[in-house]
């Protein structure tokens, strides 16, 4: 009985302790791209909000349709706070216009006050996948990491996620929701 009482105790305790605040693991400098409506999309439109980022193209027949669906599961398990954001980024810009974009986001049920998809030009891309994001290159190669990045109000990385492990999911939400209560 006293193991068992223990065992409570402890769990009761832990559950009472506050997460540390999550790391800062670089910045995202402003930008601008273009979304799937064609309109000039600028990062401006993100700052004060928590929003989670990845890189696709519509053509893939890899990764792409899940993380897409994942990020779909994220735009419903967060509907409840509006203010978070997502960001999904060609890799692909010279066949991922605006129209594809839009095609491809409707596939996923993308809600466009929520969730955008981006394309623009080959090297601005590729400097936010590389220098930026910490992520992958944009270069033809349709090479991408598969890993979702969460990016704070001040457009600061707080986290990187990937794809395909067992947790990330309940991880990247948990940490959402724990800087979705900070406050800047």
């Amino acid at each position: 009985m006293k193991p068992l009482l223990l065992a409570a105790s402890l769990l009761v305790l832990a559950s009472c302790i506050k997460p540390g605040p999550l790391p800062v693991m670089g910045e995202i400098p402003p930008f601008q791209l273009v979304s799937q409506t064609g309109q000039l999309f600028d990062s401006a439109s993100l700052d004060g909000h928590v929003w989670v980022a990845d890189f696709i193209y519509t053509t893939c027949t890899g990764p792409c349709p899940l993380m897409s669906a994942h990020m779909r599961q994220l735009q419903n398990s967060t509907a409840e706070t509006p203010d978070v954001l997502l960001v999904s980024m060609t890799v692909d810009p010279v066949h991922d216009t605006p129209p594809v974009l839009a095609d491809y986001a409707r596939n996923f049920k993308q809600d466009p006050s929520r969730w955008f998809f981006l394309t623009g030009d080959v090297d601005k891309l590729n400097d936010l996948g590389v220098h930026a994001f910490k992520l992958n290159s944009v270069d033809g190669s349709l090479t991408h990491s598969t890993r979702f990045v969460l990016v704070d109000r001040r457009r600061r990385i707080r986290g990187f996620y990937t794809y395909g492990e067992d947790t990330f999911m309940r991880n990247l939400l948990h940490d959402v929701r724990q800087l979705e209560q900070e406050r800047p």
